[in-house]
């Protein structure tokens, strides 16, 4: 018997007194992960991204591990939400315009003292203001740097479209707008690597694209290092007392480690890993996040139907951001149908095996987004559901 079949076995044991569709995360695997990307961080602290969890007894599962320490969150009335929860450090990764939100923040002390907020442009400084209602707590800030790779004299950009502080010029410009700038402290910076850290460079079939990225991957570091030590440089003649200086993600933990220049790695979806990161050569992960569709249909000689399945992950189309057939092996799609809203036809032999009733399971393209679609996870530990546990969505909370 294959892993891949065992761990099939196990998940229909664990939940045949349950009907799918459900989700379930494997907290063997799950642990394991986590304990990896502490391996990989080589001592300095990781900070979870919720965005690719989006449950909160998972959160306080990993955080309650040594080298795991804060929450990178992805809305502001999730920072505020998790800080009335006891969560106490969270940075929102991303600037907001929710003055609603603001207003609060700026009205609560324990919410100011446990959340920090992101800006990259003096006009965000200027919303906040105008949103504070009254409110005079002092709000925590952090600056987000621009990763991308500029080639050819900036007519080549590689990297996600984010901040638009590039160098250490601009970032000291902003941290010193934010220093002059009653009810403000600026205490820290931020820099993701997108195209390193979330851009597979062993994709199966695709050795020359695989090879380039590896090319373009490794400039980027060096580049990068480079430019993020100058950059702390610059703003710590402007704030000496920065509390951290956040870097990384899931494919680029060691990496970023290694930057004496940071101080802490975000990571998040290297706790699921969801299959867009299968495609790696700096980690190997165990799949820990999995859904499960039922057989309705047999319409034929190798093919199932199964109730729904039409998960597609956010990001540019294309079949990489599509749930995969995982167990049994073999499944796929039909290229004329895909994964539907509704109903999902697959094919294969393993499909002649498979009975009405019987569960597929499915891996999720990205991680968190998985728990937009159910409301709990069942968590496996062996082949017993040992607990069930609400997601973000399960709480009542769809914070995008």
């Amino acid at each position: 018997m294959t892993a891949r079949a065992a761990d099939r076995a196990r998940y229909d044991r664990a939940t045949a007194h349950l009907d799918a569709p459900l989700a379930l995360v494997d907290l063997d695997a799950f642990d394991a992960n986590a304990d990896d990307i502490l391996r990989r961080a080589g001592g300095k602290p990781v900070r979870v991204a919720s965005k690719s969890v989006r449950c909160r007894a998972l959160l306080e599962r990993v955080l309650a591990k040594d080298g795991f320490a804060g929450v990178m969150s992805f809305t502001l009335a999730e920072s505020l939400w998790l800080a009335r929860s006891g969560f106490d450090d969270i940075l929102l990764a991303y600037p907001s315009a929710d003055r609603a939100g603001f207003a609060e923040l700026a009205g609560d002390p324990k919410l100011a003292s446990a959340v920090t907020v992101m800006v990259d442009d003096v006009a965000q400084l200027d919303l906040i203001d105008a949103a504070r209602a009254g409110g005079n707590e002092v709000v925590r800030v952090c600056l987000e740097l621009d990763t991308s790779l500029k080639l050819l004299g900036g007519r080549v950009r590689i990297g996600a479209r984010r901040s638009p502080l590039h160098s250490p010029a601009h970032m000291a410009d902003l941290a010193r707008a934010v220093a002059r700038r009653p009810g403000f402290r600026l205490v820290g910076i931020m820099a993701y690597e997108g195209h390193v850290a979330g851009v597979g460079d062993a994709v199966a079939g695709r050795p020359l694209r695989s090879r380039a990225v590896r090319l373009m991957q490794s400039a980027a570091r060096r580049e990068l290092a480079g430019r993020r030590a100058a950059v702390v440089r610059a703003v710590r003649a402007v704030a000496p007392d920065l509390e951290y200086v956040n870097g990384g993600g899931t494919g680029s933990v060691q990496h970023t480690a290694a930057e004496d220049a940071v101080t802490e790695i975000a990571a998040g979806s290297g706790l699921y890993v969801p299959r867009l990161f299968d495609n790696y050569t700096s980690f190997r992960g165990r799949p820990a996040a999995l859904f499960a569709q039922p057989v309705v249909r047999r319409p034929g000689v190798g093919v199932v139907t199964v109730l729904g399945g039409g998960y597609p992950a956010s990001g540019a189309a294309g079949t990489d951001r599509l749930p995969v057939p995982w167990l049994p092996e073999g499944l796929r799609y039909d290229p004329q149908e895909g994964p539907g809203e509704v109903q999902t036809p697959l094919l294969g032999s393993p499909a002649d095996d498979l009975l009405i009733g019987d569960k597929v399971w499915f891996r999720h393209a990205k991680a968190g987004e998985l728990c937009e679609r159910f409301d709990v996870l069942h968590l496996v530990e062996g082949d017993t559901v040992t607990a069930t546990v609400p997601t973000y969505r399960g709480e009542g909370r769809t914070f995008l």
